[in-house]
Formats: C-alpha cells, sequence, structure tokens
C-alpha cells in the first residue's frame, strides 16, 4: 500500500492527478454532445489541424495556446466553406482539411530550429507541466466546463433537433460555432495530458461508454465525467508505476471501460441484449 500511494507524495504527481482529472472531466462533457451530434471525427480533424497553429505561435513569440485555439477554429470554419461550395460531404471535407494543415503543420516543424520537442506535442507530457501551464489549464478548462453545464440545454436541443431550436428563437447558428469553439479550446487544454494523437479518444470513449449505459442525459454527462475522470486518474498511475506513456495509459483504461461496458451494460451490453432474445 505504501508503494501504491507514493506518487501522491510529489508535487508533479499532484498536479498531474489534478489536472489531468478536470481535462478527462472537460473532454467527456463535450463527448456526450459529440456523440449525439455526430461530430466525433471533428474532435479528430481539429486536434491534428492545431500542430500548424503551435508552430506558426511559437516563430511569432504569441502564447502556443492561441495559435493552437485559431488553427482549431480555422479547420472547423474551413470545413464549413468546402461542404456549403462544393458537393464534398461534411466527413470527406474534414479530411482534406485536417490531413493538410497536419502535413503543413510537420513541414513548418521541421522548417523550424526550436527547443520544442514533437514528441510532447504528439503524445502529451503531463508529467511535465510548469506552474504557468498548471494554472493556465485550470483557468482554460474551467471556463469550458462552466460555459458547457450552463449552457448544456439548448445546446442539447441543437444537437437533437436544429430545426426546433430556430422555431424557438434560438441562435442555432451561434451555438454550433460556440460549440465548435469549446472544442477548439478543449482540445487546446488537453494537448498537455495526452498529445494530438491521443486527445480523439478523451473527446469520443466517455460520451461512448455512457451512451451503453443510459438514454437520459443528465445521467450520460455524469457517467462520461466520472468514467473519464477515473480514467484518466488510473491511468497517470499506472504509467508511473509501469514508467511508461501516460497518455497511452490514460486512453488504454477508457478503453478497457468501453469493452467492459459494451459486455455488461444493463440495458445496451452485449450479454443483456442476448438475455432479452
Amino acid at each position: 500500500m505504501s508503494q501504491f500511494f507514493e506518487p501522491f507524495g510529489f508535487s508533479f504527481m499532484q498536479d498531474a492527478l489534478l489536472v489531468g482529472g478536470l481535462v478527462g472531466g472537460m473532454c467527456a462533457l463535450l463527448s456526450c454532445f459529440l456523440i449525439l451530434k455526430g461530430w466525433s471525427l471533428m474532435g479528430d480533424a481539429i486536434s491534428h489541424a492545431v500542430l500548424p497553429g503551435i508552430v506558426l505561435a511559437y516563430i511569432t513569440g504569441i502564447p502556443l495556446a492561441i495559435g493552437a485555439f485559431l488553427a482549431g477554429l480555422f479547420c472547423a470554419t474551413s470545413t464549413g466553406f468546402v461542404k456549403r461550395n462544393s458537393r464534398i460531404k461534411e466527413d470527406t471535407a474534414m479530411g482534406v482539411v485536417f490531413t493538410g494543415m497536419f502535413a503543413f503543420g510537420l513541414v513548418l516543424f521541421s522548417k523550424t530550429p526550436s527547443d520544442l520537442h514533437l514528441d510532447h506535442i504528439l503524445f502529451g507530457n503531463i508529467l511535465g507541466i510548469t506552474r504557468f501551464q498548471f494554472w493556465q489549464t485550470i483557468g482554460m478548462g474551467g471556463a469550458v466546463v462552466l460555459v458547457t453545464l450552463l449552457l448544456r440545454k439548448d445546446l442539447l436541443l441543437i444537437c437533437f433537433d436544429p430545426g426546433q431550436a430556430r422555431v424557438m428563437a434560438l441562435p442555432d447558428r451561434f451555438l454550433n460555432y460556440l460549440l465548435l469553439g469549446l472544442l477548439a479550446l478543449a482540445i487546446v487544454v488537453a494537448l498537455q495530458a495526452v498529445g494530438i494523437i491521443l486527445v480523439v479518444a478523451m473527446l469520443v470513449t466517455p460520451g461512448c461508454v455512457a451512451h451503453l449505459w443510459t438514454d437520459r442525459f443528465d445521467r450520460m454527462l455524469a457517467i462520461s465525467c466520472g468514467s473519464a475522470v477515473i480514467a484518466t486518474v488510473t491511468g497517470i498511475l499506472i504509467s508511473y508505476h509501469a514508467d511508461a506513456s501516460t497518455g497511452g495509459c490514460i486512453v488504454l483504461v477508457q478503453a478497457a471501460f468501453f469493452f467492459v461496458s459494451l459486455l455488461v451494460a444493463p440495458k445496451y451490453g452485449i450479454i443483456a441484449r442476448k438475455l432479452k432474445r
């Protein structure tokens, strides 16, 4: 037991657990909306598209988070522009835009002398965050959680029935762009934890887990956040004891939660459905 609780005695582990719990809960909240709206691929697209924004921010000397956020918004709006002005479907437009931006970011990174580590950008470095990054993540992540919870009913309506939202005089276009902005900001916050490549798992898996357990949206939010926080804390502790990739351990624990839920969820699990038959 003393070996198990050993990590809690280190300040960098305490920071990692706090930041990881917040990031996991924040991504889990948005995950529910993305699953219901069918925007799972949008999270993948924006997470890859932020790389050129990070490099350009480093070149110009502005905070990296600002560059990543602007690049994410550019990816989302570019996808919408291509969809509206061509016969290309949305998922295809996402694939073209985010792969192009990710490749552009790789080229910029390879031609820019810097002390940035590509591994930290791709896979995260939650155990090595600075004090400034800690408070930046707490502030930005807290803002995303607060706005999402305050507007959850309006966001839920535009996910389920955009036509009804317009009838009720809700600003559906503004809410769509707000959800995209929250998604881009959440990805910027989560980069410290799991990096560009694995952040999409944090934005998809918790919502999938909760969707297997319940049909009620408030319960879905609670299950999603609870499973994500537990998976994040467990993954950080496993990575400490196993000396393995922290982001990879977090995502593996979330994947394990999903497959367990797929089997034993009381209503939509494989075992429950076979028993009903």
